[in-house]
């Protein structure tokens, strides 16, 4: 499998070149071109992460219960990914250690890669932030979307992070949510709110924009129904 991103960072696309009987899973409805001979299926994706549970765990989560699998007969078949948002496209090599993915980044993946649902509690609950992320392992590439460019913090020690704008971290790295500053009244007035506080050694990777906050800047514009 060969992947490569166009049009970075505000416009990503994915081209993904099969070799022969080769499989792209990818978030249902986000092909937007592939070569004719293509087979396209429609999975629960069977195994961890997978089957009914699984399916109904990820709409949960804010992902789609189904999955698309796209697998070339001959080598050299093209399947291209877009995002749902205007933004970049991140492509990480899986190598068996685990990464921990914001609900909704997912684009897609090599077959050897599973994803699973992961529950971080209480404090991902009050960081207005989706409860659950996604747990990524397995072998093969990645690929992750944003809303906006995607940036990467080698961490090595203390890092922090507005909630909104983390897309993914690997799993040697800890987190807690807590006040960006020493008081909570003054960190919601400041505009900061919570924060994750990221700690260990390993690669955090953010996004620029936030789509919640997008989404309340121009939601009162809009016109009623």
């Amino acid at each position: 499998m060969e992947v490569e991103i166009l049009h970075q960072p505000d416009s990503a696309i994915a081209r993904v070149v099969l070799n022969a009987g080769e499989e792209l899973v990818a978030e249902a409805g986000r092909m937007i071109a592939m070569s004719g001979y293509i087979n396209a299926s429609t999975t629960l994706r069977q195994g961890k992460g997978g089957g009914i549970l699984g399916g109904l765990k990820r709409m949960v989560a804010g992902e789609s219960l189904f999955l698309s699998v796209f697998r070339s007969p001959t080598t050299g078949g093209e399947v291209f990914l877009a995002p749902r948002l205007m933004g970049d496209i991140l492509l990480y090599q899986m190598t068996g250690a685990g990464l921990v993915v914001q609900a909704t980044s997912y684009l897609g993946s090599a077959s050897g890669v599973d994803i699973d649902l992961g529950f971080q509690g209480f404090k991902s609950f009050f960081s207005g932030e989706s409860v659950f992320w996604l747990d990524i392992s397995g072998h093969g590439p990645l690929l992750l979307t944003s809303f906006g460019a995607i940036y990467e913090v080698p961490v090595n020690g203390e890092y922090i992070v507005d909630t909104g704008h983390i897309v993914a971290f690997e799993k040697s790295l800890t987190f807690q949510i807590t006040k960006a500053g020493s008081s909570l009244i003054g960190a919601f007035l400041g505009g900061e709110g919570l924060v994750c506080r990221f700690k260990g050694q390993g690669r955090l990777f953010c996004q620029t924009h936030n789509p919640g906050a997008f989404g309340r800047e121009v939601g009162f514009q809009l016109p009623p129904r």
